[in-house]
């Protein structure tokens, strides 16, 4: 059914169709999703947890740094308490809304304009690759990663960051640990040094130059980039690539992206993430209880309660429930919510009203998806693209 029939379909605030299910990703959220001690499901439910703040992030990530990070900080997104408020305070500068709109929105631009005529001058390519330069040069501005090889960087990132060649254990285990130790110090030596160095010399307004004065070590600026990377980069990638395929499949979808004002992109935008979140799962681990919590955000975002009627379609003029956002909890909420919200969508905003608007567009080949248990998200890669 096509979304621009979305609205007409609606029957008393019911759906007419239990089967209405525009979702790409379900079924390998589904296998992905990790067995705990206890999943939350319900949006009210899973909100009061994220709001808590006697619950403390779990999952590989934190519990990772937990246990091998010593005496080194842990990155600004796992602070908890005071300390995260303090830093929360001192970095929400780099994502305030009105840098978001000038200086932020400026290398978006750019950015989208470079990618958009490569690809138009090329005449094909994939849009996963497109998305990661896009994601990739917008937070390296943010975070100050900007003194070494942006093509490099992105082959870096991309090798760490993206699922590995598997799991498994022994051997497995341990080629897959040197793999990921290898490649982390590639992109330490390449592109996080020489971004130390030149903010040593001259400061700049950006996230390392902030870890600099706060007196932060190479290694734990390190910490940070890898974070921010997996954080910001990968997932915003992953979701610019998951828009796209679905606009590209819906011409009426399409097309009312392309008729809206920005406000308008971005809350279809949002209305797309809200039905596939790149994090489905986020983990806490609640006082009292033996093991972590899953709380489902796929599931959540689903609830009919705060989302209103056939929560499994897209249609971002659903009737939700009141300080219900677009996006639902896609971004989390509570103390650790995403800074970087405003950027994501502005950035995917920006570059797919660009690229939808060349003309000839069209989906050679839809992208093969995949679990990325390092952000507990889906990957999508190869999804080829021609004009």
């Amino acid at each position: 059914m096509e979304a621009g029939m979305m609205d007409a379909t609606l029957v008393h605030g019911r759906c007419p169709a239990a089967n209405d299910d525009d979702r790409k990703s379900a079924a390998i959220a589904a296998d992905g999703l990790t067995k705990t001690h206890r999943t939350i499901a319900g949006y009210e439910a899973v909100r009061a947890v994220l709001r808590d703040d006697g619950a403390r992030q779990a999952g590989f990530m934190a519990e990772l740094l937990e246990r091998f990070g010593g005496a080194m900080r842990p990155p600004i997104l796992f602070l908890e308490g005071a300390a995260h408020r303090r830093q929360r305070s001192a970095t929400a500068r780099f994502f305030a809304p009105k840098l978001v709109g000038t200086r932020h929105r400026a290398v978006m631009v750019d950015a989208s304009d470079r990618l958009v005529a490569a690809f138009r001058r090329d005449g094909a390519g994939d849009l996963d690759a497109l998305s990661l330069d896009l994601a990739v040069t917008v937070a390296g501005e943010i975070v100050g990663l900007t003194d070494s090889d942006r093509g490099g960087m992105i082959r870096r990132l991309d090798a760490f960051l993206s699922v590995s060649g598997g799991g498994g254990g022994g051997v497995t285990a341990f080629v897959n640990f040197v793999l990921g130790q290898w490649r982390m110090m590639r992109f330490h030596r390449a592109d996080v040094l020489p971004a130390i160095r030149a903010r040593r010399a001259q400061r700049q307004d950006d996230v390392i130059s902030h870890l600099i004065d706060e007196g932060y070590s190479e290694r734990e600026i390190l910490t940070e980039c890898v974070t921010y990377g997996a954080a910001g980069m990968v997932t915003t990638r992953e979701f610019v690539t998951m828009a796209g395929w679905h606009m590209l499949e819906q011409p009426a979808l399409r097309d009312r992206f392309l008729d809206a004002d920005e406000t308008g992109q971005i809350a279809l935008l949002e209305e797309i993430l809200r039905l596939e979140p790149v994090v489905g799962t986020l983990y806490r681990r609640i006082s009292g209880e033996p093991a972590a919590t899953a709380l489902d955000i796929r599931a959540a975002n689903a609830d009919a309660t705060a989302m209103g009627a056939c929560p499994h379609r897209i249609d971002p003029a659903r009737d939700r429930a009141p300080r219900v956002p677009g996006a639902g909890l896609a971004f989390g909420d509570g103390a650790h919510r995403c800074p970087g919200a405003g950027v994501a969508m502005l950035e995917s905003a920006l570059f797919l009203d660009r690229l939808l608007r060349v003309p000839g567009l069209r989906l050679e080949r839809p992208p093969t998806m995949r679990w990325n248990a390092l952000v507990t998200g889906y990957e999508l890669r190869g999804c080829r693209i021609s004009c």
